[in-house]
C-alpha cells in the first residue's frame, strides 16, 4: 500500500466506528486540571450569551486588586529588605535579613520581556506592505497596529507587549501562515488583533505580570526532595507560604478565565468582520492539523539528516521548505478534517487551558451572522507581502532544518 494511503485514519462517518483511534490525552496537573475545567464551563456558558462585549464585572475588579496586592507585596519585601540594611547596620543578622529579603524582591519582580534575539525581527521599513494591512486590520477592530512582528517556526500565532513601555509585538508562527490562504492570514491577524481591541485581562499589564510572579512564587516555594531532615524543615516552614500562593494563584486564574473566554470569541467575531465568516471558520479547521505541521517539520529535517547531514543537504532541505508544508497540509482531504472536528467535540478540545473548546468557537461562528470580508487581500498584495518576508522565511527555514538535523 503506497505511504501516503496510510497518512488517513479509516473510520465510519455514520456510526464514528474508530473516529478517535489515538491514544488518550495526557492526564494534566492538578493547576491544568482546573483550568481545563474553567475553561469548558464558561466556553459552554459563553456560547450561549447573545452580548459578549467586554464587561468590567465584579470579578474583572477583584482580580486586579488582587493582582495590585502581589506587586505590592515584592514592593513591600524590597522597601522592608532596604530599611533593615540601612538602619539596622552594625545590628547582627539584621543586615542579612534585610539583603536576603531583597533579594528575593529583586527574583520576584515582574519582569519585561524584550524581543527574540534568535528570530528575524521585522519592522515597518522591512515590511510596510505587511504592516499596512496589519494597521488596516488593527483600526477596523479599533486598536492601533504593532511595533514589530517576529517570524518563528511554530504552527501558532500570539500578541504581547515588549519593554518597560510595553510595546506591541505580533508573533506570527511560519508552520501555520504558510498552510493558510491569503484571506485565513487575514483572519489570523484580526483574531489576534482582537485581543488588543477587546481586553483580555489575563495578557493586562497589572494581571498578567501578577499570574507570572505567582507562578514564580509557587516555583521557589515547591520542595525538590526531602533527602535530609534540614531538607524536610524547610519545606515544612514553607508548607503555609507554598499552599497561600496556590491559593492566590487558583483564584485570580478563576477570577480572569472568564474574562479571557470572552475575550477569545470577541477576537474570533473581529477575525470574521474582517475576512469573512469563510475564513475565519477555516482558520478554525487548519486549527486541527497544527499537529500534523509539527510532524511534517521534524519529517523534513530527519529526511536532510538521513542524506548525511552535510550543508549541501541542509541547504536542499531549506529550499521550498515552505511550500512542501503547505502542499502536504492541502492534501489532507475534508473527510480527515471531519473527523478531526469529530475528535475535537469528543475531547473537548481547545487550543490551551485558557481557550474555549475550538469546537465551540467554531460553530459559534458558523451559526451567528455570516459576515463577508471587510478587508481583502488579493494576490498582488498577498505576493508583495510574500516578497517582504522572503529573507526572514529563508532564516526561519534554516532554523528548522539546523535545530532538528544538526
Amino acid at each position: 500500500m503506497p505511504v501516503e494511503a496510510t497518512r488517513f485514519v479509516t473510520w465510519c462517518a455514520a456510526c464514528d466506528w474508530n473516529v478517535d483511534p489515538g491514544e488518550p490525552d495526557p492526564e494534566p496537573g492538578r493547576m491544568e486540571a482546573l483550568r481545563r475545567r474553567l475553561a469548558q464551563r464558561y466556553g459552554e456558558r459563553l456560547f450561549a450569551e447573545v452580548d459578549l462585549r467586554p464587561q468590567r464585572d465584579a470579578s474583572s475588579i477583584l482580580a486586579h486588586a488582587l493582582a495590585v496586592l502581589v506587586h505590592g507585596v515584592t514592593v513591600a519585601l524590597a522597601v522592608v529588605g532596604v530599611l533593615l540594611v540601612v538602619l539596622g547596620w552594625g545590628e547582627g543578622a539584621v543586615p542579612v535579613v534585610g539583603a536576603l529579603l531583597f533579594a528575593v524582591a529583586i527574583a520576584l519582580r515582574p519582569r519585561f520581556t524584550g524581543l527574540p534575539d534568535d528570530a528575524p525581527v521585522l519592522r515597518r521599513a522591512d515590511a510596510p506592505r505587511l504592516f499596512g494591512l496589519i494597521d488596516e486590520i488593527a483600526a477596523l477592530a479599533g486598536t492601533s497596529g504593532v511595533d514589530a512582528v517576529v517570524l518563528i517556526a511554530d504552527a501558532n500565532a500570539a500578541v504581547t507587549t515588549y519593554g518597560i513601555r510595553h510595546r506591541r509585538v505580533l508573533f506570527i508562527g511560519l508552520g501555520f501562515w504558510e498552510i493558510l490562504t491569503p484571506q485565513q492570514r487575514v483572519a489570523l491577524l484580526g483574531h489576534e488583533l482582537g485581543h488588543f481591541a477587546h481586553g483580555d485581562t489575563r495578557h493586562g499589564a497589572v494581571t498578567g505580570h501578577a499570574l507570572r510572579s505567582l507562578t514564580l512564587w509557587l516555583y521557589f516555594l515547591t520542595p525538590d526532595s526531602e533527602s535530609s531532615l534540614m531538607e524536610r524543615l524547610t519545606n515544612w516552614l514553607l508548607a503555609v507560604p507554598r499552599w497561600a500562593v496556590h491559593g492566590l494563584l487558583r483564584l485570580l486564574d478563576r477570577l480572569t478565565l472568564r474574562a479571557s473566554q470572552r475575550a477569545e470569541y470577541l477576537a474570533d467575531e473581529t477575525a470574521a468582520r474582517a475576512a469573512s465568516t469563510e475564513a475565519a471558520v477555516a482558520l478554525m479547521d487548519h486549527m486541527l492539523v497544527v499537529d500534523a505541521v509539527g510532524s511534517a517539520l521534524h519529517r523534513e529535517s530527519v529526511v536532510a539528516q538521513s542524506r548525511g547531514g552535510g550543508m549541501a543537504a541542509r541547504r536542499e532541505a531549506e529550499q521550498g521548505l515552505w511550500e512542501r508544508l503547505a502542499a502536504r497540509i492541502h492534501s489532507v482531504p475534508e473527510r480527515e478534517y471531519e473527523r478531526l472536528r469529530r475528535v475535537s467535540v469528543l475531547r473537548g478540545r481547545s487550543v490551551d487551558a485558557t481557550h474555549p473548546p475550538t469546537h465551540l468557537r467554531r460553530r459559534r461562528l458558523s451559526e451567528g451572522e455570516q459576515r463577508q470580508a471587510a478587508i481583502r487581500c488579493d494576490e498582488e498584495r498577498a505576493a508583495a507581502i510574500a516578497a517582504e518576508l522572503a529573507a526572514a522565511r529563508a532564516r526561519v527555514a534554516h532554523t528548522v532544518i539546523r535545530d532538528a538535523a544538526g
